[in-house]
């Protein structure tokens, strides 16, 4: 059998240092190609109350990047040593901000800088230096990848991961990605009707695209009764329906649907706290345009949430009480 044909190993790749793992690791003082570079040790100060105990590694690798940031040398080796320095510290945004300008020094493809940053945040999914270093690429190139894939599939982990929403509302604004935006945040709500996120995004598409009609704000009363009816006491859906509800010149209390709404839940015994707060503030508002029978209904519920249904913010309800009372002259 013939012997297998010899492969020249990969030249080193301007963007990657190499394996993490600390028993292929070869100091920099060994390799002939970092010999002219002095090593710059951290300042601690002449007295250190708690050194930290850097390993060997760590202390090479930023050690060469303190002397090369000091020295300001362009390289691709110096491009590769910000690789090996986010490697041991994903967070630290000094070397983020230097790879930026070296990658701009360098003319460097964003492509390969892109995927970069997609393998460190799959890793590294609640670092914010490295979702703002992708929104600097993105914005140098002026044009988006699948950046609405990337935090799906981040976001599938965590539903909440308020790094993944803020890149995502960003890049859905600037490149206009809004197309299917509702029905991504409604398949979420689908999954977890609390995620309190996705109700923020489902406002967040609504205020920026359709704004909140009288159609927009019918609809929108109507899909968080449909997720109220399956969770009572989700205070999500409840704080969604204020924020469209403020959009809105009725009110709090002047849709039909929505007081029928509340009025059955209270007759079939329900005493959720939030649905109980909500009709406090719609009746005071009715309280306000002179109805007395919704005045008394607020002060009563009042004195319920207190006493009994919300008693954590019993002062709260007393004071909000007080406050009823003496502004429409009741003793």
């Amino acid at each position: 059998m013939p012997a297998a044909a010899e492969t020249e190993p990969a030249p080193p790749s301007m963007f990657e240092e190499g394996s993490v793992d600390d028993s292929d690791w070869v100091p920099y003082g060994e390799r002939p190609d970092w010999r002219d570079v002095q090593p710059v040790p951290q300042d601690d100060g002449p007295e250190p109350v708690v050194r930290i105990l850097y390993s060997e590694r760590f202390t090479d690798v930023y050690d060469r990047f303190r002397a090369l940031l000091a020295s300001g040398e362009v390289s691709e080796r110096a491009l590769r040593l910000t690789s090996a320095a986010l490697e041991l510290n994903p967070a630290n945004y000094s070397v983020w901000h230097h790879r930026r300008h070296l990658l701009q020094a360098l003319d460097c493809p964003l492509e390969r800088e892109l995927e970069f940053t997609r393998q460190m945040i799959e890793d590294h999914p609640k670092n914010y230096q490295v979702w703002h270093h992708r929104r600097v690429l993105v914005e140098r190139r002026g044009q988006p990848g699948d950046e609405r894939r990337l935090t799906e599939i981040v976001l599938s982990q965590d539903p909440k991961n308020f790094h993944a929403w803020q890149y995502r509302q960003w890049a859905v604004r600037r490149f206009d990605l809004f197309d299917g935006e509702l029905e991504f945040a409604e398949r979420l709500l689908d999954e977890d009707v609390r995620n309190n996120s996705a109700w923020n995004q489902r406002y967040f598409v609504c205020n920026n695209t359709t704004g909140f009609t009288s159609e927009v704000v019918a609809r929108e009363v109507s899909f968080c009764l449909q997720a109220l009816r399956k969770v009572k006491q989700n205070e999500s859906a409840w704080n969604y329906l204020r924020g469209v509800l403020f959009q809105s010149s009725a009110g709090l209390s002047g849709h039909a649907e929505l007081t029928e709404f509340c009025d059955g839940l209270l007759e079939a015994g329900c005493r959720a706290p939030q649905l109980l707060a909500f009709v406090v503030d719609a009746s005071a508002e009715r309280a306000a345009a002179g109805d007395k029978e919704a005045l008394q209904r607020a002060l009563r519920l009042c004195d319920e949430l207190a006493a009994e249904h919300d008693t954590i913010r019993a002062q709260y309800w007393l004071y909000r009480r007080r406050a009823l009372a003496k502004k429409h002259n009741i003793e």
